[in-house]
């Protein structure tokens, strides 16, 4: 052996790009999203309202993630550091085969929080959005049946927003029946929905009974 070992060369291991990095590369240059620089745990990204049912239907199609976890939003009025709009709605989706997750949250003002629905895309986003409403006050543009899910019909406010008086009490003074849901419901199942006769009548039937 000689005085002088000839160096080992040196292999550099090669770190193949995780499955999010990829799909976040992807969706970057595809649509122009940003990583949600507030996301701590999993891949989150941001869209643009313009583009946001797009790249749903994106990630659904052509990505696989056929599941909608759930929709929910988030109040930022007085989080540390926030410059931004005021409302996210946050979209949570999963991949059935790979158990893959992706976030995508849409940013809106105060004073227009307003989105296009996505119930075209999930029958599920019906009811997901309408909680959303309930709760934060955004709008959901072209949803089949935007009303109150959680809270009852005569409530005033949202009360998942920052600024929501926690200790206020709301009574109800009439209840809703909710049947033109029922009656939605029985017509799209293809049967003919009577209107329902007046208390006036009612009284009258029962008794002539």
């Amino acid at each position: 052996m000689s005085d002088q070992e000839e160096p080992k060369e040196v292999e550099e291991a090669i770190t193949e790009p995780s499955a999010d990095d990829v799909l976040a590369g992807e969706l970057t240059e595809r649509f122009g999203l940003e990583v949600d620089p507030f996301a701590k745990w999993g891949l989150s990204l941001i869209a643009d309202r313009s583009q946001h049912a797009e790249v749903l239907r994106y990630l659904r199609d052509e990505q696989g993630f056929a599941m909608l976890i759930d929709i929910t939003a988030i109040d930022y009025l007085s989080f540390p550091g926030h410059r931004q709009e005021r409302f996210a709605v946050v979209y949570m989706l999963k991949h059935l085969k790979t158990q893959q997750r992706v976030t995508l949250k849409v940013m809106l003002e105060e004073d227009d929080a307003k989105l296009r629905s996505v119930t075209h895309l999930w029958k599920i986003a019906d009811w997901q959005e309408r909680e959303v409403f309930d709760q934060y006050g955004i709008e959901f543009q072209g949803h089949p049946n935007l009303k109150r899910i959680l809270n009852h019909h005569e409530f005033v406010g949202h009360p998942l927003r920052k600024d929501y008086p926690v200790q206020k009490r709301q009574k109800l003074s009439v209840n809703d029946p909710m049947l033109d849901q029922l009656h939605a419901q029985l017509e799209r199942n293809g049967y003919f929905v009577i209107e329902a006769a007046t208390e006036a009548e009612s009284v009258n039937l029962g008794e002539q009974a």
